[in-house]
């Protein structure tokens, strides 16, 4: 986080909280479902921010998930620069977090290490 200004962090909590909020509430598509933003970054200029999401449900795939929040984009836009009072918006752009998954994958390479490791153990004679 380091070089980010005090403005630049609070602006992307708040963008975090307003547009989690718009898409529970707003955006209509049926490919959207249930989404939690985890992050919002900011370009330096605030032209730009990228919201990482993770769809709960199952119903869609990450990829349909977020073609329905890049349809929704320009409506979610207008709607954050009104609620936040924002002179120019920043244009939105979504991204699948998929570091849940890869904590999930790394959780189970290490569980099965831990196993093969225990089963060597067992089979030493000491």
């Amino acid at each position: 986080m380091a070089g980010k200004s005090s403005r630049q962090l609070r602006i992307e909590s708040e963008l975090q909280r307003v547009i989690s909020a718009l898409i529970s509430r707003e955006v209509k598509d049926p490919r959207v479902g249930h989404v939690t933003v985890t992050a919002v970054v900011t370009v330096p200029d605030m032209s730009v921010a990228k919201i990482l999401f993770v769809p709960f449900g199952g119903q869609h795939p990450p990829e349909e998930v977020q073609a329905g929040l890049s349809r929704a984009a320009g409506f979610l836009r207008g709607e954050v620069g009104r609620r936040l009072g924002l002179r120019h918006a920043p244009r939105l752009e979504f991204e699948f977090d998929a570091t849940i998954e890869k904590a999930q994958h790394l959780t189970s390479l290490i569980d099965g290490a831990v196993k093969v490791d225990r089963s060597h153990h067992r089979d030493d004679p000491v």
